[in-house]
């Protein structure tokens, strides 16, 4: 590696540990705000929005640079393309965490016992996801990637349980039908937001070990070849199968 681009990968890790950083304090300050009613809270979450914005233009294009004018291999073109894709699905949490922030001037309307239990849990349970998957991605460790991978089925049943608990709300109070549905959207948005997660983890495997685990029907591994500091690429069997 040169020393030149030993330093734009530096940079591009900084800009991604306050990406990383400032996304997770989104998403926790929107959850924040649905729990204490707090519109003031909701409205910052939303203002937060544009830097979000800004940061991603500004990571794709480094990438983008370190591509073109650095032309990386092996590991680190790894790690540039892992950037890119993860760069994308973080803006797309902070969207996330903008629209659970809109939504709660109506959940303010909703009595705090008429609240599904497992909207807490579900709402915990997906910021550990991405935390987790964002801590994974500093420390590259594809162990804590793997743990986040397993919790994303119970997330989904988590979401398909308080739908199915707002529904019959729904029906015995019509009155607050506009308000539950903006209740479900917000579950719907920590089930995006635990979906993104799980990428982001799939991706940290794919930059420690060279695997693609996002389709399970086969498991990309990577083969020596001669020349040093280069990957070739091959499909193997999923042994499963």
């Amino acid at each position: 590696m040169s020393i030149h681009l030993g330093r734009e990968l530096d940079k591009l890790k900084d800009m991604m540990l306050e990406m990383t950083a400032t996304v997770e304090a989104s998403v926790r300050k929107a959850m924040a705000a649905v729990d204490e009613r707090n519109l003031e809270a909701a409205r910052l979450v939303i203002e937060q929005d544009h830097a979000i914005d800004m940061m991603e233009n500004a990571i794709e294009e480094e990438c983008l640079k370190i591509l073109a004018l650095q032309q990386p291999v092996a590991t680190d073109l790894r790690y540039v393309i892992t950037c890119m894709k993860m760069n994308n699905d973080l803006e797309r949490i902070g969207d996330l965490a903008v629209n659970i922030a809109e939504r709660v001037g109506a959940v303010c309307n909703i009595p705090q016992d008429l609240i599904p239990e497992d909207f807490a849990a579900m709402a915990d349970r997906s910021q550990e996801m991405l935390r987790l998957g964002l801590e994974a991605l500093i420390n590259r460790d594809a162990a804590l990637a793997r743990q986040v991978l397993t919790q994303d089925d119970a997330v989904d049943q988590l979401n398909r349980t308080i739908h199915k608990k707002i529904y019959k709300l729904i029906h015995k109070k019509p009155k607050k039908a506009q308000y539950f549905i903006h209740l479900l959207s917000v579950s719907r948005y920590l089930e995006r937001i635990a979906d993104y997660a799980t990428n982001i983890a799939e991706d940290v495997i794919y930059l420690v070990e060279g695997q693609i685990v996002r389709h399970r029907s086969g498991i990309i591994v990577a083969t020596p070849v001669a020349e040093e500091g280069e990957d070739d690429w091959a499909t193997v069997p999923d042994p499963e199968e």
